[in-house]
């Protein structure tokens, strides 16, 4: 059984409900601190449930399920090390952000190092953000075309055309309430919106359990219950290409945090927001606990969709589903009561918009505050300053729609790619930063020399063993380490040379 009407009108009337939410609970925004920073006045468990729900896409809520079913709870390793990588951003990063009056992440650099560091950060913030999450806006198509693809509203319709609905649907609802209630109206769209898909894995939990046969015991499930990866890889690169190591995972998920959380304007933004230094530091360590319970959550039902499906192959014919990104959204379709599928369904358009909203919002905040304002050198009036930002925030919304249509047409193996994209310019940004924050002698030429070359160092690592067809050099959760470590580097080397 398909999509019913029941849940046709649920999921009608949940984006109904979120755009009213995000578009009234913005307020009236009188100038662009109340539009891209809510006035500084949001409270901090509000901002805590926003940084969750913006980094989780639609992507994380069907994929993770799916690791979990080919393997076992190793990638909760990595969730340890983001709340480790956040406790660094409370106490390292957030004192120097909220000293001043930031307005986004790269005016520290500025007042750090200068105009050009600050241009050149944000210039790669803006590139890496739209294609990243203009491919996680297209990824969102992919689970709702295999379910709306089972509905007899859609049977007439091609898998392009469906993409296509979907992909309209989620960035003109996003689009709605981003540009009507600005980044307050964004936080608390996501609020709804996190309790929407959280609670929507619970409930999909609760009917495997109960699906579960009388004699079922955690104790069945044997090495799929396994949660510490002790391997060793058997040689030095085996230990760097091993997945998820337990080394591996604490580094890689630290320094990716680090980045993602203390370098990315989609999270800074956020933090921002709140009333003074404490708020922030409490919002970001919080949000790294509901993290872990929530990746435990998604993989906890990845185990019982094994045990639901009797672990059967993805290579066997007689399975109903080939690819692990299938299994969650299979089960959603075919084992799920009309209504709770309705309810998914609202969970995956929610993972999706509460990433595109603020995508849209920190897009067009860096544009303004980083690019616009510094090098046209306009002293222009809070009114107009308003307008151009929400400008701006159309401008974002129409690259990450076209960003999303381009991919519908090119190969899904494309996707792996640029879904890496932030992993690769993560090390550099993270290592720019850190220079600023741990050495005072480092000058402007240096943090752009080791920015460079750890950006340049890292293509290569990721993409030169793609074009000769060999397997990577490095598994991914150390890209972000190698990368800010490159940038540390030769930022500090070129220092001494030119100084000493």
């Amino acid at each position: 059984m398909g999509i019913t009407i029941v849940d046709v009108v649920i999921i009608v009337v949940y984006l109904i409900v979120v755009a009213i939410i995000g578009s009234f609970s913005g307020g009236k925004q009188k100038s662009t601190k109340d539009y891209f920073l809510g006035g500084k006045s949001v409270p901090w468990w509000a901002v805590s449930f926003s940084i969750v729900a913006a980094e989780t896409s639609s992507l994380t809520f069907i994929s993770v399920p799916g690791l979990a079913y080919l393997a076992n709870l190793n990638f909760l390793q990595v969730t340890f090390g983001y709340l480790l990588g956040r406790i660094v951003i409370a106490f390292l990063f957030l004192p120097a952000y909220k000293k001043g009056d930031l307005v986004t992440a790269y005016a520290f650099l500025e007042e750090r190092f200068g105009f050009k560091t600050r241009r050149f950060a944000s210039t790669v913030f803006l590139f890496t953000r739209i294609a990243a999450d203009g491919v996680r806006l297209f990824a969102t198509a992919i689970p709702l075309a295999v379910i709306f693809r089972t509905s007899s509203y859609f049977a007439t319709m091609s898998d392009f055309d469906i993409y296509l609905i979907s992909i309209v649907i989620i960035a003109l609802v996003s689009f709605f309430y981003t540009y009507t209630g600005g980044v307050k109206g964004i936080i608390w769209a996501d609020v709804l919106q996190m309790t929407i898909y959280v609670g929507g894995a619970l409930l999909a939990l609760f009917v495997l359990i109960g699906k579960m046969p009388a004699d079922f015991s955690l104790d069945s499930l044997g090495d799929k219950l396994q949660l510490f990866n002790l391997s060793g890889g058997g040689s030095l690169p085996g230990f760097f290409r091993e997945p998820y190591t337990l080394v591996g995972s604490l580094l890689g998920g630290m320094f990716l945090s680090m980045a993602s959380h203390g370098t990315d304007q989609l999270i800074v933004q956020r933090l921002l927001t709140t009333r003074n230094l404490r708020d922030s530091q409490k919002a970001i360590i919080t949000s790294g606990l509901i993290v872990i319970f929530q990746f435990a959550l998604f993989l906890g039902v990845g185990l019982l969709l094994y045990k639901f499906y009797n672990g059967i192959a993805l290579t066997d014919p007689q399975a109903p589903f080939h690819k692990p990104d299938e299994i969650f959204p299979y089960f959603i379709i075919h084992a799920l009561p009309a209504g709770l599928k309705g309810l998914i369904v609202a969970g995956l358009f929610a993972a999706a918009m509460s990433t595109l909203a603020g995508s849209m919002s920190s897009l067009s905040g860096s544009a303004m505050f980083d690019l616009y304002k510094p090098l046209t050198g306009k002293d222009i009036s809070p009114q107009k300053e308003l307008l151009v930002s929400r400008i701006f925030t159309v401008i974002a919304g129409l690259i990450l729609v076209l960003v999303a249509f381009l991919f519908i047409e090119l190969a899904q193996s494309v996707v792996e790619i640029a879904l890496g994209i932030a992993s690769i310019t993560y090390g550099g940004l993270l290592g720019t930063f850190l220079l600023g924050l741990l050495s005072k002698k480092v000058n402007e030429k240096s943090a752009i020399l080791g920015f460079s070359a750890g950006i340049l160092s890292m293509l290569a690592v990721s993409l030169v063993p793609i074009l000769v067809n060999q397997p990577p050099l490095i598994h991914w959760t150390w890209y972000v380490l190698l990368g800010s470590g490159i940038t540390v580097a030769v930022g500090s080397l070129f220092k001494f040379s030119a100084h000493e």
